[in-house]
């Protein structure tokens, strides 16, 4: 799950730690209204996650978001330029389905969507992708 956040949040270490240990603290302190924890949690870190994003955004100037902390041997610099551009519901998205290999179904239980939502944002996050890595290509040949 600190994964996933970590993708959602483009690799802002301290939003992925604080948003999972936040996370699973309100998972016990609900634990007995919780039908499924496994699918609650993720959505918690999710939405907390996002509302750290919301109050960068506010608060912070436009280049702290792209201060985050690169794990430079995983992927490409130009992915993760490319990663970025994306929305943080695409970034999910794209790592649970395509990095841990998650089904459609999974990655909507999970992030508490409709599979239709899970399929049009990956299907968006897709073409973005392609777009910002072919313009990429087109500036560096």
């Amino acid at each position: 799950m600190w994964r996933a956040v970590l993708a959602m949040s483009a690799g802002r270490t301290a939003i992925a730690d604080d948003a999972t240990a936040e996370a699973f603290a309100r998972l016990f302190a609900h634990r007995e209204r919780v039908r499924e924890p496994v699918p609650w949690v993720f959505r918690m870190a999710f939405r907390l996650a996002g509302q750290e994003l919301q109050r960068d955004r506010t608060f912070a100037p436009e280049d702290s978001a792209h201060a985050a902390v690169e794990d430079a041997s995983a992927l490409h610099s130009d992915l993760t330029a490319a990663l970025r551009r994306l929305s943080p519901d695409q970034r999910v998205v794209v790592f649970l389905h395509y990095h841990a290999d998650l089904p459609i179904a999974e990655v909507a239980r999970l992030v508490g969507s409709p599979t239709a939502t899970v399929k049009v944002r990956l299907h968006r996050a897709r073409h973005a992708l392609r777009h910002s890595l072919e313009e990429v290509a087109a500036h560096g040949a």
